[in-house]
């Protein structure tokens, strides 16, 4: 079947967008509340969520999950936010009152990571009504008492070892949600979309590299300018 045409509006300002593999495509997606996710940026950098082409952003970080933090991210994107709100340190009433916080400043889901205590996803899905995301880091990971807790997707991050991480719990679990990181290649998101991931994470260049990029561009406009004259 040829694939159909599908006409796209830019502008000149933004068309310099940070653009996830089009391979991503092939993966089904996640429908949450009628919206489907096939492609999740992973990053908190505002400027890069206000300008890409993805489906949704995963906003988590190593630092305790803040308010401050959620309600600017959330408030920047005109895409659905993923947002942190437990992890090794981060548990307990602060993780509820974080995940409330979150919803009620409009993302689609919260996130918990690997060493989220159960009792921890217990209180947040109690008081939630949007879905609870448990971060999945290794072949090891228990996730039956959490799927039980009330968490409703898995979000597969196991390095080297995620597409056969993915295959095994696919295996384990045919019909759970799975996102996954997508890895560094097209080769390798294609392999973890077969593998089973329903959804895949992009990690984009840094505003760093994509800045030394502009410049280097810049400096060769300079440079043709300066050598037609």
């Amino acid at each position: 079947m040829t694939e159909k045409y599908v006409p796209e509006i830019m502008t000149e300002l933004r068309n310099d967008i940070v653009r996830v593999p089009k391979v991503i495509k092939k993966c089904s997606g996640i429908l949450i509340f009628g919206k489907k996710i096939r492609s999740i940026i992973f990053t908190t950098d505002i400027a890069i969520i206000r300008n890409t082409d993805a489906d949704a952003v995963i906003a988590v970080y190593p630092f305790t999950p803040h308010p401050a933090i959620t309600k600017s991210i959330i408030e920047a994107a005109d895409i659905p936010v993923f947002s942190g709100v437990a992890g090794g340190l981060t548990h307990g009433k602060r993780s509820a009152y974080m995940g409330m916080f979150a919803e009620a400043q409009g993302s689609l889901g919260v996130v918990v990571n690997g060493p989220t205590p159960v009792e921890t996803i217990k209180a947040i899905n109690d008081v939630v009504d949007i879905p609870v995301i448990a971060t999945v880091t290794s072949f090891y990971s228990k996730i039956d008492d959490k799927l039980a807790a009330g968490v409703d997707i898995i979000n597969i991050s196991a390095g080297k070892d995620t597409v056969e991480v993915v295959k095994q719990f696919r295996q384990d679990y045919p019909d759970l949600p799975i996102i996954a990181t997508g890895g560094p290649d097209d080769e390798t998101i294609e392999a973890t979309i077969n593998a089973g991931a329903n959804a895949i994470t992009y990690t984009p260049p840094s505003n760093g590299v994509l800045f030394s990029k502009k410049m280097e561009k810049y400096r060769q406009m300079e440079y043709d300018e300066d050598h037609h004259e």
